[in-house]
């Protein structure tokens, strides 16, 4: 072994503080057992990387880094796409000849070991439920859930801002799609005059992604109770750290779906939690699987909100760590956040592939031991090039590193064992049940109502009165040739409706005029009030001038006496 690179290895991840072991240097094909390739917790919340090629091991990465963590008291949230991370919660196969013969070859004592785990699902069948209410998802979350464009998203923002001035809790989607239905009808587009009109076709475009996704089944996912993102940071009575599995096999046709609500969940992560600055270890480290689901097709202003996002959420003591294929999956305003990485093995089977395999060598660190791309096309399963942020700050020597293995169990559940954790979960209780309070929906439905009552009894009251004079019948009789009473229940429903109408006008003419009266009183006050500055100013000038204190003199002369005299 090179004893250079033995030194520079030594010298870059020798720690005397607390830290997880990723595994150890590889020169060739050579493992460097005495030294060992790790991270300081303290740095943990800087974020990082976790990239390679399908099948080469990243699953198993986060597996390991996961475990150690939850050792070390850290809660962790995890994103299991295909459900192969179950296993996190059952100790190892410490049997296993692969475990031993990767263990034998570092000098690495194998514990195998279970962690304490808390199983969650969008949909309420694979742990407790997460949900999220409309209003605080968002309407630029939820423009990319509903596949909607820039201009649609911000026509749905103003609707957000129409419920919040008028006290209209969105909580599902049926309150959303309420509100546009209303927003669209003729007793609805006089409200969205104050907020420079907006399109009825561009609102139906909306109204119809809703209604798809409604029928995709898509409505579960939001509505109360709210999932309380503090329910991530939850230790065990021995004081490990409790990992929180998001299982999404289920939804894994709805990627647009799930990669959105682990941004609402770091988005809350950032609103609710204090500022904590440097500590000696996170309160929550993230992993974001798959995360280029969560970039594909994102507007400037959603990624905006994700690289502020990532910017931001490290003072609060959260590690967020993006698992993808390629580091080119992530946005550059990203990839620039992220510390610490670990890049398995490239292929490159298109041009495409080769210009991102070079594009990602040039993100390394400077290193005399490694051809870089080459190195990314030659590592095995297991392997991968590491760097990391040193308690300094500062980036460590490339290290190919072979990784140990978790000491957890690398495969799913079985079905038994996992029901069992699943029911056993304190958050079921809390979330399994759907609350369905008063909100959009209802108060719209109920204020229709109200005005189709009173617009109806308007039209009978008008009618009756029109009676004695067309046919000198009673006052009240309903069978009159041209009264209400004689109308059909269509021509009927038309004029109640027509009635409606103009007393909408009506009461929106006199809330103009109300406001144009306020202005009119305003600009008055100022218009005095400028007289009286103005007055006060030209007196002042008058004082302080020569003729003005003759004035002065001769007027207080004349009503005092002259001294004199």
């Amino acid at each position: 072994m090179d004893k250079a690179f033995r030194d520079d290895m030594a010298a870059g991840y020798t720690l005397d503080e607390p830290a997880i072991v990723l595994g150890s240097p590889l020169l060739g094909a050579e493992v460097l057992p005495e030294v060992r390739v790790q991270v300081a917790l303290a740095m943990l919340n800087r974020h990082g990387l976790i990239a390679g090629a399908t099948g080469t091991g990243k699953t198993k990465t986060l597996q390991l880094m996961a475990g150690q963590l939850s050792k070390a008291g850290v809660p962790v949230f995890v994103s299991d796409i295909k459900g192969d991370v179950t296993g996190i919660a059952s100790q190892g196969d410490a049997a296993n000849p692969k475990i031993q013969e990767r263990a034998a070859s570092l000098g690495w004592t194998y514990q195998p070991s279970g962690h304490p785990v808390a199983f969650l699902s969008l949909s309420g069948k694979l742990g407790a439920q997460v949900r999220a209410t409309v209003h605080s998802f968002g309407p630029l979350l939820l423009g990319k859930v509903l596949d909607l464009n820039e201009t649609q998203t911000s026509i749905l923002s103003l609707v957000f801002k129409y419920c919040d001035d008028n006290q209209l809790p969105l909580l599902d989607l049926a309150d959303l799609r309420t509100t546009l239905t209303f927003l669209t009808s003729d007793d609805g587009k006089a409200a969205l005059a104050d907020y420079g009109g907006i399109s009825a076709a561009s609102l139906g475009v909306i109204v119809r992604s809703i209604v798809s996704f409604e029928q995709e089944g898509a409505d579960i996912f939001f509505g109360e109770p709210e999932f309380d993102v503090g329910d991530l940071m939850r230790q065990a009575p021995d004081g490990t750290g409790i990992v929180s599995v998001l299982e999404l096999s289920d939804v894994m046709d709805k990627p647009r779906l799930f990669s959105t609500f682990m941004l609402w969940m770091l988005a809350q992560l950032y609103h609710t939690l204090p500022e904590a600055g440097d500590l000696p270890k996170p309160k929550l480290c993230f992993f974001f699987d798959e995360a280029h689901l969560l970039f594909d097709d994102a507007s400037e202003a959603l990624l905006e909100q994700i690289e502020r996002t990532a910017r931001l959420i490290r003072s609060k003591g959260v590690g967020v760590y993006f698992v993808t294929q390629t580091p080119t999956d992530v946005p550059a305003p990203v990839l620039a956040q992220l510390g610490n990485r670990v890049e398995h093995a490239l292929r490159a089977f298109t041009p495409e592939d080769a210009d991102n395999m070079r594009k990602t060598a040039r993100t390394f660190p400077m290193t005399k031991y490694y051809d870089v791309e080459q190195t990314l096309t030659s590592l095995g399963i297991g392997e991968a090039l590491v760097t990391v942020l040193s308690p300094r700050g500062v980036p460590t020597p490339l290290a190919a590193t072979r990784l140990l293995p978790p000491d957890s169990l690398m495969a799913a559940l079985d079905s038994a064992t996992f029901q069992g954790l699943v029911a056993a979960n304190p958050l079921e209780s809390k979330y399994g049940a759907a609350v369905d309070r008063e909100s959009a929906h209802e108060m719209i439905t109920a204020r229709l109502q109200q005005a189709h009552a009173a617009a109806a009894a308007a039209a009978a009251q008008a009618a009756a009165g029109q009676a004695p004079a067309s046919t000198g019948a009673p006052a009240g009789s309903s069978g009159t040739a041209g009264g209400f009473g004689s109308m059909t229940p269509a021509e009927q429903e038309r004029e109640i409706r027509r009635q409606a109408r103009e007393m909408a006008a009506e009461q929106k003419e006199r809330e103009l005029q109300r406001r144009a009266a306020e202005r009119q009183a305003r600009a008055d006050a100022r218009a005095r009030d400028r007289m009286v500055e103005t007055g006060v100013r030209t007196a002042g000038r008058v004082i302080t001038s020569r003729a003005g204190q003759d004035l002065i003199r001769s007027v207080f002369g004349t009503l005092f006496g002259s001294k004199g005299r």
